[in-house]
């Protein structure tokens, strides 16, 4: 370590993190309550103590600054930082402590626990109370100085904008999808460089996907907790530094290489034309509560960063689950959140977000605001109101459950859209309207506020809960293997087996799970609103009934690609599926249906109807029912095309008869044919069944989804 500081300059305050100009690096932290900090520089990322220290000596405001000549893009450096440890008070200042900058855009590797990486003393009686002395600057990671050269050959931010009428998100991890691909060089599996790879991104182009939306990409914590039982953070949701691609997901290395692989990848999906929606976790962060670890945030400044009990700052306000969450009522810490956000659009090039447990961002002490201060800010940003904005629109915390209620320009994951349909298909009798509505787009949830359809995220399946196949192939969970005694995950999954838990050689059995999968994606497919599908479900792939495989980095989470004839059929069909929604305008309107006759259209542009093929009365309309049926007209619509032409298209009869029992259905006399075009059951369909004609008697299988065009 050197004993003679190098001369350095005050600096500018702004902007905040590192900045490096002609005369060396500017670097810049924000700490409203410290009394001192210094900035620690290293040769090499598994160094265990600074090659030099510099003490920070300026402060402008909050803002701690020094400019240090000679600093080039690779410098590894960590800060300590020092004021008052009084945790009941909330501040948890440690000098001994060395902490991860908020800003830093590259971290060279990971943690390696060690108990010196809690300010306290574990074991202790009131542990957290208590002061620990001991450094532990050997086991935290060091951040990277980073300067941006990356030649994007004209690709350019917000230069991809697909319309929200016209978006299949695809949602993925970028290691789970890549890791047992053959055809991918070994190295790059499971990495960046793995997605956007010509495999890849031909498979996501054939599939018809136009935005792939990346479970966290941001560099997250490893829990000890898992570690200690042989398992590991797999999904990502557990955040360390905002502005840094994880680490995990280089195949070339961790020295700013994460940053150009992960530019990379986003390069090539959009010359292939596909969007690049992240997943962000910006309700909590990895250092958990007063027992955690002081990581970066906690060491710097506790008490601005995190929402912590009015009553008692010694503890945390939780609405993550997590054991904290992250203060956004305190204007530097929502500055971070922004500047975070728009780096990774200015500067990453992706075209939007998926925010994690939204509704926290809204939290002002106990309740949530939908005109808090961040939802504001988003709005008015020139950058930010421009990206694919989408909301999980709930927490853990009381109210936190926000289906609905969202600003209008953001889309959320509608869950009630999940559920509703899950239990229509598993056999429950559903109120007319309450499917109705979910096949709509949710106009009951969006319509009074002002938004459209698109608001609606449809998902039959994430990441979070059963894949499709183990939604037909389950009743209950099956997490033993996440060593939590079948205690974690969600309990009702409002799934069904077709009588058997589990693995099945029953050709009834196989037969059944099958055509339950295709009634789920005709459904998602046909269904007004945005369609997300779960990466891996074309394919069939299982988690062995696990349904919070978050800990899992292993075949349980991998995408299997050997698939035998029966997943290739059903890979086929969802493409096949996907091409429908995509050739027709009228299965992903801007407006709301109206149901009635709309510019001299000879029929209302959607007609409700009963088994006798006539329009279902008011009675109907609030009664439970296994099947629905509902006629799409596109003689004329209330859309408008790019030249100013108002738009037409086919119109499709569907028919979703969750009954198991076979129904009789009358053709509707809209229209004289019609043609089938989408079935769910896993055969050809019969001569008499390809052709219909209006009031003609159609039988329809129990358990199967239809769909007629108009000829």
């Amino acid at each position: 370590m050197s004993t003679v500081q190098r001369p350095t300059r005050p600096g500018e305050p702004y902007p905040i993190g590192v900045t490096i100009t002609k005369d060396g690096a500017n670097f810049v932290l924000f700490s409203e309550n410290a009394t001192s900090v210094q900035l620690l520089l290293f040769s090499h990322p598994d160094d265990k103590e600074p090659k030099e220290i510099i003490d920070v000596k300026e402060k402008t405001g909050d803002l701690w600054h020094v400019l240090v000549p000679g600093i080039l893009s690779g410098q590894l450096y960590a800060y300590k930082v020092d004021g008052p440890f009084k945790p009941e008070e909330g501040l948890r200042f440690n000098k001994n402590k060395a902490v991860i900058d908020p800003y830093a855009r590259a971290l060279a590797g990971f943690i390696k626990w060690d108990d010196s990486l809690f300010a306290y003393k574990m074991g202790d009686q009131n542990q957290d109370l208590s002061f620990d002395e001991r450094d532990s600057t050997p086991f935290i990671p060091k951040s990277v100085v980073y300067e941006d050269s990356f030649d994007w050959e004209g690709d350019r931010p917000l230069s991809l904008r697909i319309p929200w009428s016209q978006t299949i998100i695809y949602e993925t991890h970028v290691r789970g999808m890549t890791k047992l691909r053959d055809d991918i060089d070994e190295n790059l599996r499971g990495t960046f460089m793995g997605i956007a790879s010509k495999q890849v991104i031909s498979y996501l182009k054939d599939m018809g996907i136009t935005a792939l939306e990346l479970m966290p990409v941001q560099q997250f914590v490893r829990d000890k907790w898992l570690l200690d039982k042989g398992l590991t953070n797999y999904w990502g949701y557990n955040p360390i530094a905002y502005f840094a691609p994880d680490c995990g997901y280089s195949s070339s290395g961790c020295l700013g290489q994460q940053v150009i692989e992960f530019k990379k990848m986003v390069k090539e999906l959009h010359t292939a034309g596909i969007e690049v929606i992240v997943d962000v976790v910006y309700n909590h962060t990895g250092e958990g509560n007063q027992l955690g670890p002081t990581l970066s945030f906690k060491g710097i400044d506790n008490k601005s960063y995190y929402m912590l009990n009015p009553e008692n700052p010694r503890y945390y306000m939780d609405f993550t689950g997590t054991g904290n969450t992250l203060n956004l009522r305190h204007p530097r810490v929502l500055q971070m959140v922004m500047d975070s956000l728009r780096y990774w659009v200015l500067e990453m090039h992706v075209d939007g977000f998926r925010f994690d447990l939204a509704s926290a961002l809204a939290r002002e002490l106990y309740s949530v605001n939908m005109l808090s201060t961040f939802f504001v800010t988003i709005q008015q940003d020139p950058v930010l109101s421009r990206v694919k904005l989408i909301a999980e629109p709930w927490d853990v915390g009381e109210g936190g459950y926000q289906v609905g209620n969202f600003p209008y320009q953001w889309a959320e994951w509608n869950g009630k859209y999940r559920d509703t349909i899950r239990r229509f298909w598993r056999g429950e009798p559903i109120v007319y309207s309450e499917l109705a509505n979910r096949l709509m787009g949710s106009p009951d949830l969006y319509m009074g506020s002002g938004r459209t359809p698109f608001a609606s995220i449809n998902y039959i399946t994430s990441h979070d809960g059963f894949t499709l196949e183990d939604l037909v192939s389950y009743n209950q969970k099956h997490n033993e293997a996440n060593l939590m005694d079948n205690k974690d995950g969600m309990d009702e999954n409002y799934s069904w087996n077709c009588g058997f838990e589990g693995p099945s050689e029953d050709p009834n059995i196989i037969a059944c799970r099958e055509r339950q999968k295709r009634n789920f994606i005709i459904t998602l497919f046909i269904s007004q609103g945005v369609p997300m599908l779960l990466g891996g479900d074309e394919i069939s792939r299982t988690q062995r009934g696990n349904n919070n495989a978050f800990c899992q980095d292993n075949e349980i989470s991998w995408f299997n690609w050997n698939l035998d004839d029966r997943k290739k059929k059903f890979h086929d069909f969802v493409k096949s599926s996907i091409f429908l929604r995509k050739s027709h305008p009228i299965f992903r309107r801007r407006r709301f249906f109206q149901g009635r006759k709309l510019f001299g259209a000879p029929y209302k542009d959607i007609t409700w109807l009963g088994p006798d093929g006539l329009e279902i009365k008011e009675n109907n309309w609030n009664s439970p029912t296994n099947t629905i049926a509902f006629v799409l007209s596109g003689d004329v619509m209330d859309e408008i095309n790019e030249r100013g032409e108002r738009v037409a298209d086919y119109t499709f009869l569907i028919i979703l008869n969750a009954n198991p029992n076979t129904i009789k259905f009358k053709v509707p006399k809209i229209g004289e044919k019609w043609e089938l075009i989408l079935w769910s059951y896993d055969r050809d369909p019969k001569e008499e069944e390809k052709i219909v004609k209006a009031e003609q008697e159609l039988e329809i299988e129990g358990r199967s989804a239809i769909v007629y065009r108009r000829i």
